[in-house]
């Protein structure tokens, strides 16, 4: 029940709930608060104190608006509602003086320090500060701390928020950060000089309101205003995050998170934010055509004629989809090998994902329900390596009482669980379990790709359908690659997999399937932008853009359809890939029907109309999967990343994730004592 109070905010009258805090209700009425310390997402520190209001009738003193709730507030004497001033000259005078002690020690860097022209200690100098101070005292050093090759610092000018102690606590679940000392020998350091050991770890770079915290492979190549900014969708993991992707002529520099409540709240995993330097790398920026068992470059002319011949003259074509591709380039593939009589497959790691049925390859849950969901049961998953965001939000749920329950390899997910066994056999013990307090609560399943790859995967999904069933729980199947549930969507499948639609197989067209292995003997067309396994692979290569080089639809984990955005062009005669099929189905003589993307997407929701609901999660009719036999009991399920940071044709070709995995390996392996 919410328990509304009004309160007087500089004259303005508003109505708010009780538990909300000064800031918030603040925010609420419009009115700007300058904060160092408070996050939203974060627990309340109070220990900047530039939030500070003026309670009227309440102490001598102005109040840390961050840390005093409305139902706090006193009446007035006739019962009158409380009265808060934000801009009296109280206040004014406090904003100053705490600017004035946070600026103590804080060095003149502002010419040279990455954080200029987006710091918030800079920005709220101007607006609330003084032009002098009257601290005439050498300043205090702090030396700097080693974090690993992601983030950089310069901790002298470190303000003590502890922003990043809360962040890498609470929401990335590691201990590393913490302050030591008191007074002015209070510093934020890592314990034993440890370097941070989280996939979330990046974030503290944006929570950072000054300069102490850097991208270190961002540094000093570019400043905020050379930047073009484009939004757009991660395509990671399939999570879908909301990013931001700046630029600066043909290169991305950089790659921000943008806000989104329903999926990744305001954070991205680090392999979303550092793979931009995979972009430059190992680029295919010309077509290929395989001479004398050699590739050599070839005009775009006489490579689509080459593929357009061997496509006439197969006896069976199949067509692949990869992890990355977006559903308009799925579909276009689709047509065009249908229409020569070919089969397509887009479940290349041999996922027994039902065709058709939505709420077998997606499920029934949105990512935002696991907040609320009192118990959360994991089967055949390790999110920490599979969506990182959203093992934040499972922790989150944690966090919140909810209990956590695990069939699969025991790893550290930074929350506990009920780890129930790692096989087929505890899987059958769940289902065989009498649920007490789980019935009435809302409850998840989350079964992974590691799951569902297996041969008896369509009998582990029906199972943990079951599961759902039995317990009144929502489904999520949790996916790994970007491009699989729009590429289902559109019906990019073969009936029986993977082996069906490539086996005996005399062309194979291949868009963007890096992460296979295609048999000898079959003519490959390969079409994408890395030089990657699949163009060692190649008989003819076209080169295609990445996926921040064309406007691309993106279903994500839950359903939900999102539009990326182009934030840069191609390198060299690469093109767009619905372009590329386009052209290929030209030199074969039967034209798709579209000249442009927009006549592309007007098929394609014709077709399947949900891909409209741009931002929104269509609800999914449910379909049970018809029960199988599961494996042998003893068969232990595997997760479906073996290396967090190698797992796409971009990660592979970035030298920052490249080392990353080496100091992953080096931590797995675990040090040897000096003799």
């Amino acid at each position: 029940m919410s328990d509304l109070r009004k309160i007087i905010i500089d004259g303005q009258e508003i109505e708010v709930d009780g538990a909300m805090t000064l800031i918030q209700a603040c925010e609420a009425a419009g009115i700007e608060v300058p904060r160092f310390c408070y996050h939203e997402r974060l627990s309340i520190a109070g220990n900047c104190r530039m939030c500070l209001v003026e309670v009227v009738g309440g102490p001598p003193k102005p109040a840390a608006s961050c840390a005093m709730q409305v139902r706090d507030l006193r009446p007035g004497p006739e019962g009158q509602p409380p009265v808060v001033k934000t801009n009296s000259p109280m206040v004014k005078k406090a904003r100053e003086g705490v600017m004035e002690f946070l600026l103590i020690n804080h060095p003149l860097d502002c010419p040279i320090c990455d954080q200029g022209g987006e710091c918030d200690l800079q920005d709220q100098a101007m607006a609330y500060g003084v032009d002098f101070s009257r601290f005439r005292e050498p300043k205090r050093a702090v030396e700097d701390l080693n974090l690993g090759p992601l983030v950089a610092t310069t901790m002298t000018r470190c303000i003590s928020c502890t922003r990043c102690v809360r962040f890498t606590s609470e929401v990335a679940g590691i201990s590393q950060m913490g302050q030591t000392g008191r007074g002015e020998d209070a510093e934020i350091t890592s314990y034993l000089n440890q370097t941070l050991d989280s996939n979330l770890q990046g974030n503290i770079i944006d929570l950072c309101p000054v300069g102490a915290l850097t991208s270190k492979p961002y540094a000093f190549t570019a400043r905020p205003w050379e930047l073009s900014k484009t939004e757009s969708i991660d395509v990671m993991d399939a999570l879908g995050s909301n990013i931001r992707i700046d630029t600066k002529g043909r290169e991305v520099m950089r790659i921000l998170p943008r806000n989104h409540d329903g999926v990744n709240e305001e954070w991205i995993s680090d392999k979303t934010r550092f793979i931009w330097d995979g972009l430059r790398r190992q680029r295919l920026d010309r077509p290929y055509v395989r001479e004398g068992g050699k590739l050599r470059p070839a005009s775009w002319g006489e490579a689509l004629g080459v593929a357009a011949e061997k496509i006439k003259g197969a006896s069976k074509l199949a067509g692949l989809v990869g992890d990355l591709v977006p559903v308009e380039a799925a579909y276009s593939l689709k047509q065009l090998v249908e229409g020569q009589g070919g089969q397509v497959e887009c479940r290349v790691d041999g996922a027994k994902l039902p065709a058709g049925n939505r709420s077998g390859y997606v499920g029934t849950a949105t990512i935002e329900e696991i907040e609320d969901a009192k118990f959360v049961q994991l089967i055949g998953t390790n999110p920490r390596d599979e969506a990182p965001v959203l093992n934040a939000r499972i922790r989150k749920a944690w966090i919140n009482g909810a209990q956590v329950g695990l069939v699969g390899e025991a790893v550290d997910l930074t929350y506990d669980y009920a780890h129930v066994g790692t096989d087929r056999a505890a899987l059958e013990s769940l289902l065989n379990h009498e649920y007490g307090e789980v019935l009435d609560a809302p409850s998840i399943v989350i079964v992974g790709q590691g799951a569902i790859a297996e041969a008896d995967g369509e009998a582990v999904l029906a199972a943990a359908m079951k599961l759902a069933e039995d317990t009144q729980s929502k489904l999520l199947v949790l996916h790994t690659a970007a491009g699989r549930v729009g590429a289902m969507d559109v019906g990019a499948v073969t009936e029986g997999g993977m082996k069906a639609a490539t086996e005996g197989a005399d062309v194979i067209l291949n868009l963007g399937a890096d992460e296979i292995e295609i048999e000898p003997g079959a003519f490959v067309i390969y079409q994408g932008s890395h030089g990657d396994r699949g163009a060692h692979r190649a008989d003819v290569i076209l080169p295609g853009a990445a996926w921040t080089e064309e406007q691309g639809l993106f279903v994500n984990t839950e359903g939900r359809p999102q539009l990326a955005l182009r934030a840069n062009f191609a390198p060299g005669e690469a093109k767009e890939n619905w372009a590329i099929l386009r052209a290929l189905s030209g030199e074969l003589g039967a034209v798709l029907p579209w000249d442009s993307l927009a006549q592309l997407r007007q098929a394609l929701v014709a077709e399947v109309p949900h891909l409209a609901m741009i931002d929104q999660v269509p609800e999914n009719e449910w379909q049970p999967v018809q029960a199988g036999k599961l494996g042998k009991g003893s068969v232990g399920f595997r997760g479906a990343v073996s290396d967090f940071y190698l797992t796409n044709t971009i990660a592979r070709a970035s030298e920052v994730m490249a080392e990353l995995s080496a100091m992953a390996q080096d931590r797995a392996a675990g040090k040897l004592a000096a003799e």
